[in-house]
């Protein structure tokens, strides 16, 4: 199996034959008029078949501990552009970053060879203040905003305003309050961000502190109507946010196309980037990443980056 996996991953950056590799269709249309690299997530869904997208969904892009044992010399030299989620990989959700962690971040920055990046759920501004005004470039917002360091300071780069269809959401929060029972709930029913992300909160945006944190504390709950979720939010990107949450956000920001935006900006090519996170399973923040097929480290405990980073110094 693990060989299958390489061989996929060798094979969809250059010709789109992810579909011989893992058994399934070839995508639609002229593969030779494709620019893989160009495509952004809905594209890739668009484009290609069921088959295909099962195949993209079966093949793990993971980089797991034998891989990169097997192959940390040639990730070492391929990989330049190195995007690191923040809640549970760099630092404990919400809290600062311990010492070896920062580590890691320095060590990685002070190498010209790479460009060292955060992509996250949150708001640029509480992801730098977060790390203690830390200098490094922050995607945030699942793409919405952008966000740097200058001489200190905390300096937006853009930030993207979507208009956003309150009575749909509004309604279509209370269908799925109703269908699963989450009509008892403190303060507002849906969170309308400025950007435009709109987060339902299924005990409420007011709920206490020691409630949401016993509600869902494995995601079962939330995972269990997630399907359901999706489809009565289709045509939106949906994430299973927080403690009690879904984040709902407008269907081209997630963080695979937040990383690739910045990516071509910047000019790396996809097989550059290599995606650091810990939250990949379906729905999650990091998990159009996986979907999309995108080399990632998979951190399940944030205490042990420095080890799993080991073979980028």
């Amino acid at each position: 199996m693990k060989k299958i996996q390489i061989l996929f991953k060798s094979m969809i950056l250059a010709t789109l034959l992810v579909a011989v590799a893992c058994g399934g269709n070839q995508p639609k249309g002229d593969k030779a008029a494709v620019d893989y690299d160009k495509l952004t997530y809905p594209q890739l869904m668009e484009q290609a078949s069921a088959e295909q997208v099962q195949a993209w969904y079966d093949c793990d892009s993971r980089l797991d501990e034998d891989e990169v044992a097997a192959r940390g010399k040639e990730l070492k030299a391929q990989k330049k552009l190195i995007c690191f989620d923040l809640d549970g990989t760099v630092t404990n959700h919400r809290t600062p970053m311990i010492p070896e962690n920062k580590a890691v971040l320095d060590k990685l920055m002070a190498n010209p060879e790479y460009k060292v990046i955060m992509v996250g759920a949150g708001n640029a501004r509480r992801i730098f203040d977060q790390m203690g005004g830390y200098a490094i470039d922050i995607v945030a917002n699942y793409g919405m905003q952008e966000a740097t360091v200058v001489n200190g300071e905390f300096v937006e780069v853009r930030n993207d305003q979507c208009q956003v269809d309150r009575d749909f959401f509004l309604k279509t929060a209370q269908i799925v309050r109703d269908r699963y029972g989450f009509t008892e709930y403190t303060g507002e029913s849906v969170e309308f961000h400025p950007a435009g992300m709109v987060t339902l909160g299924l005990l409420g945006s007011k709920a206490k502190t020691e409630d949401k944190l016993v509600f869902d504390p494995d995601k079962s709950k939330r995972r269990a109507i997630y399907k359901d979720v999706c489809e009565l939010f289709k045509g939106y990107a949906v994430f299973i946010g927080g403690t009690t949450s879904f984040d709902i956000t407008q269907i081209q920001y997630n963080k695979y196309d937040a990383v690739m935006n910045y990516a071509h900006k910047h000019g790396y090519t996809r097989d550059q980037v290599l995606f650091v996170g810990d939250d990949f399973g379906d729905g999650g923040g990091d998990s159009h990443i996986r979907l999309a097929g995108m080399d990632y480290i998979h951190i399940t405990d944030f205490t042990k980056l420095p080890e799993r980073m080991s073979f980028l110094y």
